[in-house]
């Protein structure tokens, strides 16, 4: 027979780590970190948090081991802790999406009743290879410098509506950017296809596709 109070004392460790999570506002920057390091004044402009609150929300992210730092002269950089914190994330939201009644309706509010096509990972690999599609990382630029799809080219949705001219009419356009909740590559296949390209979307997105272990590229847009 154990000791109750060491079990206890056990199981709450474990809450520890759970207590972290239960903010929609951490959950937001993790899911930012999953694309790479940043600092903390690129987090709060994000996430829509003033300076103090994402230092808060980090600290207790720290203090939980899910994020670790590096100090760059008075800039502090934020990164995940490993791919299991990635995972957990993922997992996480994998199981509210199966679970949870209202994550369902709150995902259609944010991403459209009119979502687009979508195409798996597999299937954009092999199609990209073979030179069939343009894949277009939506993503801020400094996401795409940190990981992108390997011959990606990167125009942030922001961007898209003005530089539209630099994707070739002709060829089908894949948009992928953070993840399956992510807003980014929806609105990107919407003005594409109302521009008159053929276009749908990777199904998820950069999150899925570290996880799933395929080729990651780094560095700047050329």
């Amino acid at each position: 027979m154990g000791d109750p109070a060491r079990k206890s004392a056990l199981y709450d460790a474990f809450a520890h780590t759970g207590k972290a999570l239960s903010s929609g506002k951490r959950l937001e920057l993790l899911d930012l970190l999953a694309q790479g390091e940043r600092t903390v004044d690129a987090l709060a402009k994000a996430a829509g948090l003033n300076l103090t609150t994402a230092s808060a929300h980090l600290q207790t992210l720290k203090q939980a081991g899910l994020v670790a730092t590096r100090r760059e002269g008075v800039r502090i950089h934020y990164r995940l802790a490993g791919d299991d914190v990635a995972a957990l994330y993922a997992l996480l939201r994998r199981v509210a999406q199966t679970h949870q009644a209202g994550v369902e309706a709150a995902r259609t509010a944010y991403l459209g009743d009119d979502q687009p096509q979508g195409v798996g990972r597999e299937e954009l690999l092999a199609r990209a290879q073979a030179g069939e599609v343009v894949v277009l990382d939506v993503r801020p630029a400094e996401e795409y410098a940190a990981g992108h799809i390997p011959g990606a080219i990167s125009i942030p949705v922001e961007e898209l509506a003005d530089r539209i001219a630099e994707l070739p009419a002709d060829t089908e356009v894949v948009a992928y950017c953070r993840g399956e909740y992510c807003v980014l590559a929806h609105d990107a296949v919407r003005l594409l296809n109302d521009r008159g390209h053929r276009a749908v979307r990777l199904s998820d997105g950069m999150l899925e596709w570290r996880l799933a272990d395929l080729p990651v590229a780094t560095g700047e847009a050329a």
